[in-house]
C-alpha cells in the first residue's frame, strides 16, 4: 500500500480521439461551472482521483492520465490520483483485522486520505471517471457530506449533454404544471415614432407548448392611463409575439360615472392595440410595432422581464 497517492501526471499520452475530445470537453464544462460560480473552487481542491476506468484494454495505458490532466486544469487546484482506491485494504482496529475489496465508501475514502496524505490538506471531494461506448462519465461528490457536486455523460460533440437537458427542461417544466406555479413575463413597450404607446405588461405563459401568454396591462400613452387584458401567442418564426390589448381609459371611465354623461375626452373609453413583438436574439430587447383604434401606429422597443434598471439585462 505504498505510495498510494500520487500527483496527478500532466502528460498526456495519445488514445482514441473520441474518448479523448470527451474528456477535454468534460474538462471545460466543469472549468465553466467554476468560473460562473455554480461550483466553488474551495469545493473541490485538493481533489481525489478514485477511480479513472478505461473501457477496455487499448485505453488502460493513457485514459488515467488524461482524465487526471483534465481534473486538474479544470480544478486549478491540487489532484491526487488514488492508487490504493482500487485495490483490497487491510484494517487493523479494535483488536480486530478487516478485508476489504470492491468500491470504497465514503468514510473509508476519508480514513484513506487521512492515513496516506501526511501533512497535506484533507481531500475535499472525490472524482470518478468512466470511459464509455459515446464518450466519458464524470461524477465529484463532496467527501464530507456525499452531496454530488457534478456529475455528467459527456460526448465529444455534447449531443448527449444537449438531449439530457431538453429532457430535464421537459420534466421540470411538467412539475411547475402539475404544482400550479405561473411562469410570468412582464414587458415595457416603448413605441414612439410616428405615433406613441406606451405600457407595461404582466403576462403568464400557458398551453402545451408555452406558445400562449394572457393577463393586464396598464397603459401610460395611448390611451392615456387605461388597464385593461392582453393576449399574445409566441410563433416560430424569430419567437415573435402577435397579440393584441384591450385597455380601458380610467380618466374616460370616471368622467362618464360622475357626470353620467359623455363630455369631451381625452380618449375613448375602449382602445384595442395590436401589438408585434420581436426578441433580439436571446437579448431582453426586441423591436415593436403598434397598431391602435384610435388610429395612431407606433415602432420602437420592448423591454422583456427587465430588472429595476432597464438599461440592465
Amino acid at each position: 500500500m505504498a505510495a498510494a497517492l500520487l500527483a496527478a501526471p500532466l502528460v498526456a499520452h495519445a488514445g482514441p480521439a473520441e474518448s479523448r475530445d470527451a474528456l477535454a470537453r468534460a474538462g471545460e464544462l466543469l472549468r465553466l461551472r467554476v468560473e460562473s460560480g455554480r461550483v466553488a473552487r474551495e469545493e473541490l481542491s485538493p481533489l481525489l482521483l478514485v477511480d479513472a476506468r478505461a473501457r477496455d484494454a487499448t485505453s488502460e495505458g493513457w485514459f488515467a492520465t488524461e482524465a487526471a490532466a483534465a481534473l486538474q486544469q479544470a480544478v486549478g487546484g491540487v489532484v491526487r490520483v488514488c492508487v490504493a482506491c482500487a485495490a483490497p485494504r487491510v484494517w487493523v482496529e479494535d483488536g480486530r483485522m478487516v478485508y476489504e475489496a470492491g468500491p470504497l465508501s465514503l468514510p473509508e475514502l476519508a480514513r484513506l486520505d487521512a492515513q496516506l496524505r501526511g501533512d497535506a490538506p484533507a481531500a475535499r471531494a472525490a472524482a470518478w471517471v468512466e470511459e464509455h461506448a459515446g464518450g466519458v462519465s464524470l461524477r465529484i461528490v463532496d467527501i464530507g457530506t456525499g452531496r454530488v457536486v457534478f456529475a455528467q455523460n459527456v460526448d465529444p460533440g455534447l449531443t448527449e449533454m444537449q438531449a439530457s437537458e431538453r429532457v430535464y427542461t421537459r420534466a421540470a417544466e411538467l412539475e411547475r404544471r402539475a404544482r400550479g406555479d405561473s411562469l410570468t413575463q412582464a414587458f415595457v413597450d416603448l413605441a414612439v415614432l410616428p405615433g406613441q404607446h406606451i405600457s407595461l405588461d404582466w403576462t403568464d405563459q400557458w398551453g402545451e407548448t408555452n406558445a400562449n401568454l394572457s393577463g393586464v396591462t396598464l397603459s401610460l400613452v395611448d390611451p392615456i392611463v387605461g388597464i385593461g387584458a392582453v393576449h399574445y401567442r409566441r410563433t416560430p418564426l424569430w419567437n415573435t409575439l402577435v397579440g393584441a390589448k384591450l385597455v380601458v381609459s380610467v380618466p374616460t371611465a370616471l368622467t362618464r360615472s360622475v357626470l353620467g354623461e359623455s363630455i369631451d375626452e381625452l380618449d375613448p373609453l375602449l382602445t384595442a392595440v395590436g401589438v408585434v413583438r420581436v426578441p433580439f436574439g436571446r437579448s431582453n430587447y426586441g423591436g415593436l410595432l403598434t397598431v391602435s383604434t384610435q388610429g395612431t401606429v407606433g415602432l420602437g422597443v420592448s423591454l422583456l422581464n427587465v430588472s429595476v434598471l432597464p438599461v440592465i439585462p
